[in-house]
């Protein structure tokens, strides 16, 4: 008995062929489902390629970066770059300009996809339901440019559909895209016009999946509309509206730069020059590719702790949160 191998005990060589078994059964779930990990491929691909790899530039922020000398030859200057950035005379202007354009933004383009899906939804008339969706759809895929112009267009003042009212009215023409004090009113709005109607996507989806027993029943117990909405829809609701607030929070220093470079001028510039724009103009323009990019890391890492903040906060007060 002492001179026998304790793994040639009957036991242990059905517990290694029950191992060998399970090894088996994990490579035949593979074969059996190849299909779906080939159509994951591409996307765990992209995410390798376009979102982790890029990670090891992250390096140059804390360089002083050559393109001769690449990033590993280039010097290391520690958080010399960031402490430029923030001793900058200009630094509190975009760091102002940007979070209250984007803290406007949200309260004001967050709440209208959460009315208009809860109106489309006492739409009963299925062809008038389909053509008022795809009416609010269609801005949303209007690019940045053609944006733009149209606004150029609309607010000039010489040949402008609102000036042309003002003027009717007998006021002065006012050359909106040149008022510093119109930028964040023109962005707002014209972002509200564009992306409202496919914000409602998700909430349509959620009431689609309300159980229609409950509006059956609250239409016996002799519910109006505005009851119905207020006990059942809003609830519904909630939590898809949180986890969109989540995200929106994480973004609050991240604005549309194609669009803010685009409607820039000269008179607008106090209130138009935001970081992503500074970015934009630092980085290409004057190829300080070390010191955007560690403007972009003190955005990102801004942006990470307010999403973090905002989740946690949120599962103390809804219960509802991303993680």
């Amino acid at each position: 008995m002492e001179g026998k191998n304790f793994l040639s005990k009957p036991g242990n060589r059905k517990g290694r062929a029950k191992g060998r078994k399970k090894g088996q059964g994990l490579g035949n779930i593979i074969r059996n489902n190849w299909q779906l990990y080939v159509l994951v491929l591409p996307a765990l691909i992209y995410f390798i390629v376009f979102n982790y790899f890029p990670l090891y530039g992250i390096q140059i922020a804390f360089k002083d970066y050559k393109a001769v000398n690449g990033i590993a030859g280039s010097a290391w200057v520690g958080f010399k770059h960031f402490q430029t950035f923030f001793d900058a005379y200009y630094f509190k202007r975009l760091l102002s300009n940007t979070l209250l354009l984007n803290v406007y933004s949200l309260l004001w383009s967050f709440p209208i996809p959460l009315i208009l899906a809860i109106f489309l939804n006492q739409i009963k008339n299925p062809k008038r339901k389909r053509f008022i969706q795809t009416s609010i759809y269609v801005p949303y895929f209007i690019s940045t440019v053609v944006l733009a112009g149209m606004l150029y267009i609309f607010l000039s003042p010489t040949s402008g559909i609102f000036n042309v009212v003002r003027e009717l009215f007998g006021a002065k023409a006012v050359d909106y895209m040149s008022e510093a004090g119109a930028f964040r009113t023109i962005y707002i709005i014209s972002g509200i016009w564009q992306g409202a109607g496919w914000g409602t996507i998700l909430y349509i989806a959620s009431l689609a999946g309300v159980d229609q027993a409950l509006y059956e029943a609250a239409e016996i117990d002799g519910a109006s509309i505005w009851q119905k909405i207020r006990y059942i829809d809003l609830p519904s609701l909630v939590p898809v509206a949180m986890m969109v607030f989540i995200l929106d929070c994480g973004k609050l220093l991240s604005s549309n730069t194609d669009k803010a470079l685009v409607m820039q001028t000269a008179g607008n510039i106090p209130t138009s020059d935001i970081i992503g724009v500074y970015v934009y103009n630092v980085g290409l323009g004057s190829g300080q590719f070390s010191y955007t990019a560690a403007i972009g890391l003190f955005v990102n890492v801004i942006n990470f702790v307010l999403i973090i903040a905002v989740n946690r906060l949120s599962r103390k007060v809804t219960d509802v949160g991303l993680f």
